[in-house]
């Protein structure tokens, strides 16, 4: 995921914004900016363990949801 933060004049009220790819996201300053792609940040790069033993190997999709 590209994540790039930069200075916005389409919004007066939200000058700031973090755009994830195609998603754009603004916020008020810089420093909300930062933060939430530090907080998104640290939630990408935290461990995500799957839990493979809850699934049946041989079940189909329509099991699981």
């Amino acid at each position: 995921m590209k994540i790039v933060v930069s200075a916005s004049n389409r919004n007066p009220n939200c000058p700031w914004q973090v755009r994830l790819d195609q998603h754009v996201v603004s916020f008020r300053s810089e420093a909300e900016a930062r933060a939430f792609v530090a907080t998104l940040e640290t939630r990408l790069r935290a461990p995500h363990p799957l839990m493979l033993d809850a699934w049946p190997v041989n079940a189909g999709s329509t099991a699981r949801h």
